[in-house]
């Protein structure tokens, strides 16, 4: 059940509804308002969950599950991003390893996975912090989540964005830094990618975004960051908008700068280049905010 269906649900059903696997989801009161039936459905979502009982989940449908959490994934994504609830559920879930190890691989599928609509680095940062927390994982066993926690710890949300170096395809050397505008907003991309295409043309088809563009508050940098120089000089010049660039020495990939599992990828940074929006895929996002 979508998110949609779930805030109906709010107002129309029980005061709990059952959920595919047997264990009941509670609604939130008809009486609060629409912000509030959001906080309330993440605060308490998993609140009848059997974390005690390992059948339980030997007995739950995987699919149902996945569905489940990436449902909560989504209320915990409303604005502002809210990171306690998944905290929460990961501690309720650390009562043994084969819960932990569940849970855990729910949250690599919803939040981790390159192509997940819902994949999110500060909601995966308490998964991480549970799997690291938690005293059933030997030396190896620690390793991805030791060097995962490293890299979702990179350009969060409101920190500063890691500075780096670019050559634009007129050869000028310069840094993330020297971009002075209200938001610069970086594209991660290479040449041959279908999506990084169609996303380039979202961007330039989004009012909010041409008219800052237009206006001066915005640049737009799109970044090479791969090793490959013949198949970006030989590739189609951008559009003129954009600051058509390359990380020519490998700087961002070789020193781990910024995650970039996945391409095409959208950081958008303020005038003091924090980070307000990290790895999106969406121009809605970026718009609404720079609103």
């Amino acid at each position: 059940m979508g998110l949609a269906l779930l805030l109906v649900a709010c107002h129309h059903a029980p005061r709990v509804e059952r959920a595919a696997h047997d264990f009941v989801i509670p609604t939130a009161p008809a009486t609060m308002s629409r912000e509030a039936q959001i906080d309330y459905l993440a605060d308490h979502y998993w609140d009848h969950f059997p974390f005690a009982d390992s059948l339980a989940l030997v007995r739950a449908d995987s699919a149902a599950m996945l569905r489940h959490f990436a449902q909560f994934a989504a209320l915990l994504s409303n604005k502002p991003l809210r990171r306690a609830p998944m905290d929460t559920l990961m501690r309720r879930a650390s009562k043994s390893r084969f819960t932990l190890d569940y849970f855990a691989s729910l949250a690599d599928e919803v939040l981790d996975n390159p192509n997940a609509p819902l994949r999110s680095s500060e909601l995966y940062i308490p998964v991480l912090e549970a799997l690291l927390r938690a005293p059933y994982y030997d030396a190896y066993e620690r390793i991805y989540p030791e060097h995962a926690l490293q890299m979702a710890l990179k350009n969060r949300l409101g920190e500063p964005a890691t500075n780096f170096q670019f050559r634009t395809r007129a050869g000028v050397e310069q840094s993330l830094y020297e971009l002075q505008a209200d938001y610069t907003l970086i594209l991660f991309s290479n040449p041959d990618c279908a999506m990084c295409a169609m996303l380039k043309e979202l961007i330039l088809h989004d009012a909010e975004i041409v008219e800052l563009l237009t206006n001066g508050r915005l640049k737009m940098l799109l970044l090479y960051p791969d090793e490959d120089m013949k198949a970006w000089r030989t590739a189609k010049a951008a559009e003129e908008v954009w600051i058509d660039a390359c990380d020519e020495q490998g700087t961002i990939r070789r020193e781990e700068l910024y995650d970039l599992r996945a391409i095409p990828s959208l950081y958008l940074l303020d005038r003091q280049k924090r980070v307000l929006v990290k790895d999106s895929t969406d121009p809605r996002e970026i718009a609404a905010a720079m609103r």
